[in-house]
């Protein structure tokens, strides 16, 4: 398996680490509002700059990685669907917010951003 990741499209590795950088990323700027809450904000910044570490273990690769096929603003435009894909679940999930439709514009806003960057690769 780490075989055909390693040989699969730089676009596609791109993403996925991109994906599991955003959830360390994710849980480092939120997790803390509601795991941290009653201890001193240092505390809370100490905890996320050491979640933040594996983040850009992941982040930098993924970015280098991507700019080989990617233009730097379609680069940017695919962090922030993935940033979204992640922040959604985990609003819902971990932070037990509820879904609001303002969720789904800022969806398809994306989506028509990546349609007007990605248009002419396709």
């Amino acid at each position: 398996m780490l075989e055909s990741l390693v040989s699969s499209p730089p676009a596609l590795r791109a993403t996925l680490l991109l994906i599991c950088s955003n959830v360390f990323m994710t849980f480092a700027w939120y997790a803390h509002l509601r795991d941290l809450r009653h201890r001193a904000w240092y505390v809370a910044a100490l905890v996320s700059w050491g979640i933040a570490l594996f983040e850009y273990l992941l982040q930098v690769p993924a970015n280098r990685i991507g700019s080989t096929t990617l233009r730097l603003d379609q680069l940017k435009i695919l962090q922030e669907i993935v940033t979204l894909a992640v922040f959604v679940p985990f609003a819902l999930f971990y932070m037990k917010r509820s879904l609001s439709l303002d969720y789904v514009w800022a969806c398809l806003c994306l989506c028509g951003a990546a349609y007007f960057l990605f248009r002419g690769n396709a």
